[in-house]
Parts: C-alpha cells; sequence; structure tokens
C-alpha cells in the first residue's frame, strides 16, 4: 500500500516546506496542484518552484493548471464580462473544485489499494498513530485543531474535519471527498443510500492533526482573504491591513464558526488561545528558531 498525500498550492511556501517535512515519512508521493487563476478569479502566477523542494524532488507530482473551468456564470455589458456580486460565490466554489479534481491527474502511478488523502495545503494530518491497514475500508476524516495568525495560536471554536482519505478504488473524485459529512450514519438510515455526502463506513480520526490557517502577516492575510472561496463576504465585513494588525495583536478573530450558512459571519470577536510547544508537531518543536517569527512565544 503506498500514501498519496494530495493538497492545492498558489504561493504557501514556508506551510509546503512544514507540510513535507512533517510527513515525509509517512507519504510515498505528494501530489500538488495549483492555478493560474485564484479562487476569485484574478490572474496569476504559477509560483511552485521545485528547487525550493530539491529533498522531496523524486516524491513531488506537480499539476499546473493554465485554465479556468467550464460553466462560470458571468454578464457582459459593453462587450465586458464581469461577475455579478450573486454569482461570485458560485464561481469560486467552481474554480475549487475544479483545481482539486485536477488532482486526478496525478494518481496515474497509484494502484486500487493504495491509500489516497486530500487536505488543503495548511491542513496537516498527524499519522503518528494511524494505522493505515486497519482503516483500509473506511472513509477516514481527521478532526484537526484550528490555528490562526501563529502555530500555536489555538481556536477552541470548532473541531476542524480537514484531512479526508480513502483507496483509490473508492475514489469518485476530490471534490467528492472533500464534501463528504464527517459524520458515521447508521446502516438503517435510509437516505445514504442515495447520498454522495453521507455514509455508514466513516471513521473520524481523534487527535487528527493540525490546520494552521492565515500564518502570514497582516497584508498577506489580506491579500488571502480578497481572493478566497468567501472574496465577496469578506469584502463587505470593509476589513483593512490596519484593522487585520489589530486583531493579529490583540489575538482575536471575528468569523462565527456558528452561523448558519447564509447568515453574515464576520459578525463578532473571539480570543484565541496560546497552546504549549508540546501540543505541536515534533519537527515545528525542533525548529522555534527557524519559525520564531510565526509562534506565540509572550510569557
Amino acid at each position: 500500500m503506498k500514501i498519496f498525500d494530495c493538497t492545492l498550492f498558489c504561493d504557501e511556501d514556508m506551510i509546503l516546506e512544514i507540510r513535507l517535512n512533517i510527513l515525509n515519512k509517512y507519504v510515498d508521493k505528494f501530489v500538488i496542484s495549483e492555478s493560474k487563476y485564484t479562487h476569485s478569479g484574478a490572474k496569476k502566477k504559477l509560483n511552485f518552484d521545485i528547487k525550493k523542494f530539491s529533498d522531496f524532488k523524486k516524491k513531488i507530482i506537480y499539476i499546473p493548471i493554465d485554465n479556468e473551468p467550464d460553466g462560470l456564470i458571468y454578464k457582459k455589458k459593453n462587450n465586458d464580462f464581469f461577475e455579478e456580486p450573486i454569482n461570485r460565490r458560485v464561481n469560486s466554489v467552481k474554480r475549487i473544485a475544479y483545481q482539486r479534481n485536477k488532482l486526478m491527474e496525478g494518481l496515474s502511478e497509484a494502484n486500487d489499494d493504495d491509500f489516497i488523502f486530500y487536505n488543503d495545503n495548511d491542513e496537516i494530518p498527524n499519522f503518528a498513530n494511524f494505522d493505515f491497514e486497519a482503516n483500509k475500508n473506511k472513509i477516514v476524516m481527521f478532526k484537526q485543531k484550528l490555528f490562526y495568525y501563529k502555530f500555536n495560536l489555538f481556536c477552541d471554536l470548532v473541531d476542524w474535519y480537514g484531512t479526508k482519505g480513502c483507496l483509490k478504488k473508492n475514489l469518485i473524485s476530490f471534490e467528492w471527498l472533500r464534501q463528504i459529512k464527517p459524520k458515521k450514519y447508521p446502516f438503517f438510515r435510509f437516505d445514504t443510500f442515495f447520498s454522495k455526502i453521507k455514509y455508514t463506513n466513516v471513521k473520524i480520526i481523534d487527535d487528527g492533526g493540525w490546520h494552521f490557517t492565515r500564518i502570514l502577516n497582516p497584508e498577506d492575510i489580506h491579500s488571502k482573504e480578497l481572493n478566497a472561496e468567501h472574496h465577496d463576504e469578506y469584502r463587505l465585513s470593509k476589513k483593512d491591513v490596519p484593522r487585520i494588525a489589530d486583531m493579529v495583536k490583540r489575538k482575536i478573530i471575528n468569523y462565527d464558526f456558528q452561523a448558519k450558512s447564509n447568515e453574515y459571519k464576520f459578525s463578532k470577536e473571539f480570543k484565541l488561545k496560546t497552546l504549549s510547544l508540546d501540543q505541536m508537531p515534533s519537527f515545528l518543536q525542533q525548529n522555534v528558531g527557524k519559525y520564531s517569527e510565526w509562534f506565540d512565544l509572550d510569557k
């Protein structure tokens, strides 16, 4: 059984470096896709540079994407095409799904019984105590701790289910895998026979790793948000770089994870908690000096 770790890339060199080092002893192949378009549709250059990750060159399968997906919704006015606000989120979701599903092109070396995992670049699974063989007939989902701004600034508002995996022979698409609900449904639930997001063979992996989001300076956080899936909602929040810098300084976020999908989410402030370094991946514990800027080390 080989292990394939599949993820998306934009420009997060540091996070990818950490990811590769943490997972290297478990993973046979790293499949990475990168698009020339952001999730908001802005054109960008391809940033992945294999020279920066030469230690992992033999394991990396890189998939550049030159085009946007079919089916994007635009309006035409005076020979110009533009996105109406109502369609921005729909188009973003289509771009993300397209980039995820392009990862399938990187599985040509995978056999039916190889384990395939999908996660965003900043979602890093904890494979230390995971039994690949014992879970080969399951759809596995890793319950991960969520961190903002610094590697040890913890958000306890939500359990994050980032990394998901299954055998290649059971993989329909990466977008399908991403959208499966993190819950094991009883076998007598009639709706599971027809659903593509509800399954009876789901296995939740506790202590499943780390989601390191927005480990960036305020300027880069602002830029990332403007081009992320929810960029339309972020623009309504009227955040700017000084406001983000203030939030980082005060160790707070204002994203309401409990809000319903149709409700405005940038509404409440929540305080982050500083965790001790022994709760970090061993690679980060051993390299605090190298990444000291990205730890909250205040006494």
